[in-house]
């Protein structure tokens, strides 16, 4: 396998679920939660851990998409960027957006592994960024919305440090 590929394909799995010295990855910031606590919200009109959860997902289809040139319209749900969560605060509706998650994330996986190694450095399709850009963007939009989550879990728990 191409050096370059094999460098990206391992920016996105420490990004979702490597062991990495940063901390938590973006699964890893999943891990353990409650329907409660990926409902909570910091304040009104702001988005929750399940959104963002499923935001991510959302965000690893369309790079998916751009990379393979395929059309809009395949994410399994309705809408784009940020979906409104939940409609029912229960285990298996948040066991089916993690799935969701999971599914994205391999699917955006194999692509990078199928690339040809030309392909990197040309433009995604009406884009002002390369493809090996889009993929190392993907992987850090998990590290920092896995942080975002953290901070989300902190509050939420009222413990916080104290300097």
């Amino acid at each position: 396998m191409n050096r370059e590929i094999r460098l990206l394909l391992n920016l996105l799995e420490e990004g979702y679920k490597k062991k990495t010295w940063h901390g938590p990855n973006l699964r890893g910031s999943l891990r353990g939660l409650t329907p409660k606590q990926a409902a909570w919200r910091p304040a009104r009109k702001r988005h929750n851990i399940w959104e963002v959860l499923v935001h991510s997902a959302y965000w690893k289809y369309t790079v998916r998409r751009r990379l393979l040139n395929e059309k809009r319209g395949s994410f399994p749900l309705k809408g784009s960027n940020w979906f409104k969560r939940p409609d029912k605060m229960d285990r298996a509706s948040l066991q089916s957006d993690l799935r969701l998650l999971e599914d994205m994330h391999q699917s955006l996986h194999d692509a990078v592994r199928r690339m040809k190694p030309g392909s990197l450095h040309r433009r995604t399709s009406n884009s002002k960024f390369t493809n090996a850009q889009v993929i190392y963007g993907v992987a850090a939009h998990d590290i920092y919305h896995a942080g975002q989550i953290q901070l989300l879990k902190r509050l939420q728990s009222g413990k916080t440090k104290k300097r």
